[in-house]
């Protein structure tokens, strides 16, 4: 009678998903791509960061806040199409002496920033813009886990 039953695709719709098979729909400029171990931890700290007002979400206004010499972490998305749409930051953060690092799903970097759509790039600042340090223990804690993915970007970063 007139029932319609919807298939799900389980492997390309799971939020988790499997790390190798986000991996093949990245680009070939992706590098340095974060392994799956980091890429949790990056995740972590971009949740951590969302909820403490400590990101700049967007190519817009992270090349904004890098021009303004905001230091931070930049995460960009490597399955993003075009990639012309992100190949300048990399770039501009090299002139800026700011780390950064891709991950090969821009809807778990969207996901981990507390946000509904997808996301092509994020740069996480160390400290908040405006006062607001809030909870210490909190400040204490974020501190360490930005320390942690630091020191990581940077013995993963590649050096010309």
């Amino acid at each position: 009678m007139g029932k319609s039953t919807k298939t799900v695709d389980t492997d390309a719709g799971e939020q988790g998903g499997d790390y190798d098979t986000k991996k093949r729909f990245c680009s070939v400029i992706a590098k340095p791509l974060a392994d799956e171990k980091l890429c949790k931890k990056v995740y972590k700290l971009c949740k951590k960061a969302s909820k403490r007002k400590q990101i700049r979400r967007g190519v817009k206004e992270v090349v904004k806040a890098l021009k303004k010499n905001t230091k931070g972490i930049c995460i960009l998305a490597g399955d993003i199409s075009p990639i012309d749409v992100l190949t300048h930051i990399p770039v501009v953060c090299e002139d800026h002496k700011v780390q950064y690092i891709y991950v090969p799903s821009k809807e778990d970097l969207g996901a981990a920033a507390l946000s509904k759509r997808p996301t092509s790039c994020l740069l996480v600042l160390p400290k908040p813009l405006k006062g607001g340090e809030g909870d210490d223990e909190d400040a204490k804690e974020f501190a360490e886990a930005y320390a942690e993915i630091e020191k990581k970007v940077k013995s993963a970063q590649v050096v010309f």
